[in-house]
């Protein structure tokens, strides 16, 4: 049991940790004018985590995959669609975030890290690693290609 709890406050403390990581890359993030490059290279990157499914350990049925890919795309990404656009501001493009941006990043880490709990009790922590990475990156991908979309008609209009 001890070891239990020790393992679970780690978790906690790297989840927390993480959490933390990604609104100070966040708020960096928004100093500065989006480019096309800025906002294609992040799910670039994330997508080089898919070889993660070449070690056996992490493999999961396929439909499995899709319906976390698609949960991703289509629901969770939604929060952070409305809470987000791109706006001109003098010669740059900008990413304006509302109020709620930053309480939707801490409310889906939230989601992420008690959902996590339920599913490692019937499968695999590797296997539960590799959905959640399917879910972060249908929801990553789709808010990346919309504001791809919105940065092209803001360019277009110039």
């Amino acid at each position: 049991m001890h070891l239990n709890l020790h393992v679970l406050g780690t978790s906690a403390l790297v989840s927390v940790l993480g959490l933390i990581g990604v609104i100070v890359w966040r708020v960096r993030e928004a100093r500065t004018a989006v480019t096309v490059r800025k906002i294609v290279i992040p799910p670039l990157g994330m997508s080089t985590g898919f070889c993660m499914f070449l070690v056996p350990a992490f493999r999961v049925p396929l439909l499995w995959a899709a319906v976390a890919f698609l949960i991703g795309a289509l629901l969770l990404s939604w929060p952070l669609l409305v809470t987000s656009r791109l706006v001109i501001r003098g010669d740059e493009v900008v990413m304006h975030r509302s109020k709620a941006f930053f309480l939707v990043i801490i409310v889906l880490a939230a989601i992420r890290y008690f959902a996590r709990d339920y599913f490692d009790t019937f499968i695999s922590i590797q296997q539960t690693a590799g959905l959640f990475f399917i879910l972060a990156f249908g929801i990553i991908l789709r808010w990346r290609m919309q504001m791809l979309s919105q940065y092209r008609a803001l360019t277009a209009i110039r």
